[in-house]
């Protein structure tokens, strides 16, 4: 997918074309954080070693699909989490989104040089939750193909044209992953039914492309 290749439509609506930022902004802010975020090549990139701010869409959303390209740099980590409210503190430099203990999250990241190598939090997966299955991951440095549907309850992960997580929130099977999870006493997660779409700066360098959005 080439820089501009999508185009606004009836249906779909562009987050990132590759040269704006207009549709985003920081966690908490009103403004785009261009101190830890900036376009080169016509991608989005989190900048490395400065104090980290994800990034939010300005708009709402329920049920939807959300498509896009990644890249990370060696040892990169990041992620999408969907129906974040912003309630929690943003705490800068801690390498981690405020959010991240209260939503979902399909991460991303480079699964040969990050350290934790548990293959329910490698790329594709449902962050601590699920596993992907039958994916396949391009090296780093090369950008990967990512879909994130979300329909009422049902939400599926695709990576690079194969579906590699399903899974139903609510759902007695993923109740019972939440209480064997680090989300176990958290009694607020996964509990908002829409929200805003957040992309997390982790600390590492990781990039986005052909970012867009289409209502269910």
């Amino acid at each position: 997918m080439t820089a501009g290749a999508y185009a606004q439509t009836k249906d779909w609506i562009v987050l990132f074309d590759g040269k704006s930022t207009a549709m985003l902004r920081g966690y908490k802010m009103d403004s785009f954080p261009t101190s830890c975020w900036e376009i080169r090549d016509y991608a989005l990139v989190a900048k490395a070693g400065v104090p980290n701010i994800d990034l939010v869409t300005k708009e709402s959303f329920k049920n939807f699909e959300l498509e896009f390209d990644w890249q990370t740099s060696k040892g990169g980590n990041g992620g999408i989490f969907f129906n974040v409210r912003e309630i929690s503190s943003h705490e800068s430099g801690n390498g981690n989104s405020p959010n991240w203990l209260n939503n979902f999250e399909m991460q991303i990241q480079d699964d040969v040089d990050f350290p934790d190598k548990e293959p329910k939090r490698s790329a594709g997966a449902l962050y601590d939750l699920i596993a992907p299955q039958n994916k396949t991951l391009r090296p780093v440095g090369e950008y990967n193909h990512m879909r994130l549907v979300v329909d009422g309850n049902h939400v599926e992960h695709w990576l690079n044209g194969t579906k590699v997580v399903s899974y139903d929130i609510g759902s007695p099977k993923m109740n019972d992953l939440i209480r064997a999870s680090k989300f176990k006493d958290n009694l607020n997660f996964g509990k908002s039914v829409d929200g805003l779409i957040m992309f997390q700066h982790h600390g590492q360098e990781v990039g986005f492309k052909n970012i867009r959005i289409r209502r269910l």
